[in-house]
């Protein structure tokens, strides 16, 4: 397993990458507040992983993360995604924490605006690893 943490002087231990090869998978972990500025660079940092290791799947989590989930859905959708699936992902999951209103994202347009991979959102860990571990090569 290969692991990166950013971190921050206000925000320490923002963003934990950690790379499962065994099981085609990188986890992103997001904790705290996180600015726009790093949830660029966690999502860069996560591309740059992916470069060197390629995987089908992608496990996003948020459920410790504070106030507003990355508000540059544009730029993941135009730039970050197409070179995430030039990496080989294929599959993203996206847990979030209970009660947001991030489970109304598969309802909006800006869903479909995903197309290089299915992505799925999820309230829990648990049922968003299994479904990614049903996917996996």
């Amino acid at each position: 397993m290969i692991e990166r943490l950013l971190s921050s002087p206000e925000s320490p231990g923002y963003c934990r990458l950690s790379y499962h090869p065994g099981r085609h998978l990188l986890a992103v972990s997001w904790q705290g507040h996180v600015t726009s500025d790093m949830a660029h660079q966690g999502a860069e940092a996560a591309l740059d992983i992916l470069r060197q290791h390629p995987c089908c799947c992608l496990l996003n989590d948020n459920t410790e993360l504070h106030g507003p989930w990355f508000d540059s859905l544009l730029w993941l959708a135009q730039r970050w995604a197409p070179a995430a699936a030039r990496a080989g992902v294929q599959y993203v999951a996206h847990v979030v924490r209970t009660g947001t209103l991030a489970t109304t994202f598969l309802a909006t347009p800006t869903h479909h605006m995903f197309t290089q991979f299915e992505i799925q959102i999820f309230d829990s860990l648990a049922e968003a690893d299994d479904w990614l571990l049903s996917h996996r090569i």
